[in-house]
């Protein structure tokens, strides 16, 4: 099973590309690096940990 690449962070809807640094909770929530420190690293929808994403590489 394959990780949703989201394009956008659920908080202040920037665009992020696949290969673009990004952080993620284990339902896949999404979010910037910027609001993840906001956050401090926690998913303000389920309360877990963000994590780095990991990259995809684009050919």
């Amino acid at each position: 099973m394959a990780l949703e690449m989201r394009e956008i962070c659920e908080r202040c809807e920037v665009s992020l590309k696949a290969d673009a640094p990004a952080f993620i909770c284990s339902y896949e929530c999404t979010f910037c690096p910027e609001c993840t420190a906001a956050m401090a690293a926690t998913c303000p929808n389920c309360g877990g940990e963000l994590l780095t994403r990991p990259r995809r590489v684009t050919a």
